[in-house]
């Protein structure tokens, strides 16, 4: 159950990372050539850890006062959304 679980983790996450405005910032901060790619890497490296562990966290507390079923029902429609916001914007 553990690997299962670790690459739909790794494999979700990675995809909606993909393009995203945390990669676009990323590749404009390690653009500037005065910039060390390493600071970068550590620094974009360590954001996405907290975040990561952040959401962990409060989910983790979550499910103590909602069900597994309603987080699912309201993120997917939040993605949902924000999917047709974002296509029926400029």
């Amino acid at each position: 159950m553990f690997w299962r679980t670790f690459a739909t983790v790794l494999v979700t996450v990675f995809l909606a990372e993909m393009g995203d405005k945390t990669q676009l910032a990323t590749l404009l901060f390690s653009a500037d050539g005065r910039t060390s790619k390493w600071a970068v890497f550590l620094g974009a490296s360590l954001a996405l850890t907290l975040a990561a562990a952040i959401g962990v966290l409060v989910g983790s507390q979550l499910d103590r006062f909602v069900s597994p079923r309603a987080l699912r029902v309201v993120a997917g429609t939040g993605f949902v959304v924000i999917g047709i916001w974002t296509l029926l914007t400029r």
